[in-house]
C-alpha cells in the first residue's frame, strides 16, 4: 500500500453529452438537418420500460458524441434513481479517462470518498460507473474501450449492458467485455 494520499485523476475531456427531449423525431430533424450530426445507433427496445434512445456522432473519433432520450409519457418517481428522463434538458455527460488504469483509480477514488454508485455498467464501447454531483446532475465515468474492439458493430456495441455491483469491491473489478467485430 502506498504512503501517497489518494486523489483524483485528471481526466482527458467530456465523452459525450445525453440530452431529455420531448419529441425525438423533431429534436433527430434539429440535430442531422440543421446541426449536421450522424446517426450512428439506437437503443433496441426490449420491452416496455426500454428507452427511446438515439445517438449521433459528428464531432471526434468516440463512440457517440451525442445521444438523444424521450421523455416516456410515465417519468420514474422523483425520489428513484433512473437514467429515464423526467423533463428537457441534461440528463448526463460523461466524463472519461485515457485508460484502464487511471479509471480504475478513480472510480476506487469516488468509493472511498463515499460518493454513491448509481449504475456501474459495462457497455459495448466503455466501462461506466453513473453518479451524481452534489445538486444532481449526472455524471458518466468511462474508459472507452479501442476502437477495432466495437467499430465493426456499434449498433451491437450501443445495445450491449453488463450491469454490475454498485458497493463493496464488487464495483470495482472490470472484466473484459466481448468485441463487436461486425462479422
Amino acid at each position: 500500500m502506498s504512503s501517497e494520499t489518494p486523489q483524483a485523476m485528471t481526466p482527458v475531456g467530456v465523452n459525450h453529452l445525453v440530452l431529455n427531449v420531448r419529441d425525438i423525431e423533431r429534436a433527430h430533424q434539429f440535430w442531422t438537418e440543421i446541426m449536421g450530426f450522424r446517426q450512428i445507433g439506437h437503443l433496441e427496445q426490449r420491452n416496455e420500460r426500454s428507452m427511446n434512445m438515439r445517438f449521433y456522432n459528428g464531432l471526434s473519433e468516440s463512440h457517440h458524441d451525442l445521444a438523444l432520450v424521450e421523455i416516456p409519457g410515465g417519468a420514474p418517481d422523483e425520489d428513484e434513481w433512473s437514467m429515464a428522463p423526467r423533463r428537457p434538458g441534461l440528463n448526463h455527460f460523461a466524463v472519461h479517462y485515457p485508460d484502464r488504469e487511471s479509471w480504475l483509480k478513480q472510480i476506487e477514488f469516488l468509493q472511498e470518498k463515499g460518493v454513491k454508485f448509481n449504475l456501474r455498467i459495462n457497455h459495448g464501447m466503455t466501462h461506466s460507473v453513473y453518479i451524481n454531483d452534489p445538486d444532481g446532475h449526472g455524471i458518466e465515468v468511462l474508459y472507452e474501450l479501442p476502437r477495432e474492439h466495437w467499430q465493426g458493430d456499434i449498433q451491437a456495441a450501443l445495445n450491449y449492458a453488463d450491469v454490475l455491483p454498485t458497493e463493496g469491491a464488487e464495483a470495482l473489478l472490470d472484466e473484459p467485455t466481448p468485441a463487436f467485430s461486425g462479422d
